[in-house]
């Protein structure tokens, strides 16, 4: 696919540890499963053109492997401890910040990363954006057998909370893509509707061609129409 794209949206992947957020990035850009399931120290990285509702989209990615080291065991980036000083807050804030989009994943066979949910939801919405478009993701779904988490508990965690839900699976690469189109085309429903404003700084979203910044927002749009019509 050509690198000419119509908007660029900054993405996170968050979650504990060992839930496969790296083995999902690894999966949605190579489309094979990652077989080094070593921990990974620092940041991931990872960018990928799609197709959404007749659009070109470059997510760009940022995967939070090693950021849970920022974190306490009561959960939160900032609650004291001696991980909250200023350059743990400050990078944990550069990492969140201008994100226009994230998918947040628990495993399925492990109660406590779909525990952890909650204080990632928290961490997202007060670091990132209030906007922020966010699909949860219960990874590992061929573990079947092994699930400690049900589909229709994580579904209502979901709908309370005002997220999309897919359960995916890194290793056979089911709805790994879906998770990212969906959250992508999520964004793009709310830029047509006037919701989102890519030239608000920290929306996490950028036009691809220069020339599509002149281009106007419906709202701005419908009000230099009725300037000028003098109405």
């Amino acid at each position: 696919m050509s690198e000419t794209y119509d908007f660029l949206f900054k993405f996170l992947v968050i979650g504990n540890a060992g839930t496969g957020k790296s083995c999902l990035l690894h999966q949605f850009i190579e489309k094979r499963f990652k077989d080094d399931s070593n921990h990974t120290i620092g940041v991931e990285f990872g960018s990928k053109i799609i197709s959404v509702v007749n659009k070109f989209v470059k997510l760009q990615i940022w995967d939070t492997a090693g950021q849970e080291r920022f974190r306490q065991s009561d959960g939160g980036a900032f609650r004291g401890g001696s991980d909250s000083s200023p350059d743990c807050m400050s990078v944990t804030r550069s990492y969140y910040r201008g994100a226009a989009g994230a998918l947040l994943v628990y495993d399925i066979t492990s109660r406590e990363t779909y525990n952890a949910l909650t204080n990632w939801l928290t961490d997202a919405r007060m670091l990132a954006s209030q906007n922020i478009v966010i699909i949860l993701c219960g990874n590992k779904k061929d573990l079947d057998a092994d699930r400690e988490v049900t589909f229709l508990e994580a579904s209502r965690f979901a709908q309370e909370n005002e997220l999309m839900f897919l359960e995916t699976s890194a290793l056979t690469g089911e709805n790994v893509e879906e998770a990212f189109v969906q959250c992508a085309r999520k964004i793009l429903n709310k830029i047509e509707s006037g919701e989102l404003d890519p030239e608000r700084m920290g929306s996490g979203i950028q036009y691809g061609d220069a020339a599509l910044r002149q281009l106007r927002s419906p709202r701005r749009a419908q009000a230099e129409s009725v300037q000028d019509c003098g109405c």
